[in-house]
């Protein structure tokens, strides 16, 4: 899966809008828009935000990974 199917997945599982999303990410409703539809790249600091805000690793947002569940720092 494409990191732009799996924010868009996890932020529809949390119930939240893309414009919630925006405000977190400090960018507009469209351009987060675009980040969902692969338009644009989503910057590597949105996504370690999108990793926080959802809980999961950044290895699951950007494919490398399909378990969600984040890994414990020593």
């Amino acid at each position: 899966m494409r990191y732009n199917q799996r924010i868009r997945a996890l932020r529809e599982e949390m119930g939240f809008t893309q414009q919630r999303i925006a405000d977190q990410l400090n960018v507009g409703q469209r351009t987060y828009c675009d980040y969902e539809q692969g338009k644009t790249r989503i910057p590597v600091d949105s996504i370690v935000k999108l990793a926080k805000l959802y809980n999961v690793s950044v290895d699951y947002i950007v494919g490398a990974s399909d378990i969600k569940g984040i890994f414990p720092i020593k």
